[in-house]
């Protein structure tokens, strides 16, 4: 009888072994910057999206990782896209992840495009989305708004 032999299972990853992971600590960062920005405070937005204020400061630490339900309910709290939250995430931050070969792994590196980022656009926008949420007024954002879709239009 012939014995195939699998390989052997990948134990999941965990915070105890490796400490919080990069991704949640950037999401985490992100979340408090966007918070902060809106001059929310971590018990508001806690009860905005149903947790404890705890619980928001273990999300900005990257101690907690978020779900995707909770990160869609924290998005829609915070009025941004979920994209939001991965900006500015470079292989800096993710190089020293236990997971960091998984697509070499699974053989699909060939697959997965590199996908480099301006650093400076990326500082621009970053910039950019700061000044715009410190406008004093809606009427004020929005029409700033309208102002910047007439001139890309231009092009």
């Amino acid at each position: 009888m012939n014995h195939v032999t699998k390989p052997p299972r990948r134990q999941p990853f965990t915070a105890k072994e490796y400490g919080p992971d990069p991704v949640d600590v950037h999401v985490g960062r992100r979340l408090r910057l966007r918070r902060t920005l809106l001059g929310m405070s971590q018990e508001q937005l806690a009860a905005a999206i149903g947790v404890t204020f705890q619980q928001v400061q273990k999300y900005e630490r990257g101690g907690n990782r978020i779900s995707a339900s909770r990160l869609f309910d924290v998005a829609r709290v915070l009025g941004v896209p979920i994209s939001f939250f991965f900006e500015d995430i470079t292989e800096e931050t993710t190089k020293d992840r236990p997971t960091q070969n998984l697509p070499e792994q699974a053989g699909l590196a060939a697959m997965v495009p590199a996908g480099e980022a301006d650093e400076r656009s990326k500082s621009m926008t970053l910039e950019l989305n700061r000044a715009f949420w410190r406008l004093p007024k809606d009427q004020l954002r929005t029409q700033v708004l309208d102002l910047l879709k007439t001139m890309a239009r231009r092009d």
